[in-house]
């Protein structure tokens, strides 16, 4: 009898070895594809971390970058801004001189005129002086 359930032992050995041999490679496959899956995740992960956030927030790059702009335009805008304050000043000044120079030339042009017309008075006096001499002269 012993030897008779040797084969049977024999077969349900190499039988339990098969399926043994199954099972590790079904796990081995099964262990495969979870690592396959793990560094998909983890290249999507590291890979496109910005697509991943871009998710969760659509507009985010664009008003970073328009907020980047704004921080430029800015920056460009504060010289213009004391240059135009600087340019202003200046206008202000060369009118405040313009108008005192053209206020002193119009005191000089009525100044002018007021000796013109003393000037006229002394030689119509002359003359008048000049004619009476001639008068009495005759």
């Amino acid at each position: 009898m012993a030897s008779q359930n040797q084969p049977h032992e024999q077969l349900q050995t190499l039988m339990q070895a098969g399926h043994f041999q199954r099972a590790k490679e079904e796990i081995e496959k099964k262990n495969w594809e979870v690592k396959e899956r793990v560094q998909a995740l983890g290249v999507v992960s590291k890979k496109k971390p910005d697509e991943l956030e871009a998710l969760t927030d659509p507009l985010k790059k664009e008003v970073t970058l328009v907020r980047k702009k704004i921080d430029s335009v800015n920056k460009e805008l504060k010289p213009l801004g004391h240059n135009c304050q600087k340019k202003e000043r200046e206008y202000k000044e060369a009118l405040d001189a313009f108008n005192e120079k053209n206020k002193e030339k119009v005191q000089l042009i009525t100044r002018l005129m007021e000796l013109v017309s003393e000037s006229e008075k002394e030689r119509m006096k002359k003359l008048d002086e000049l004619s009476k001499s001639i008068e009495t002269v005759k």
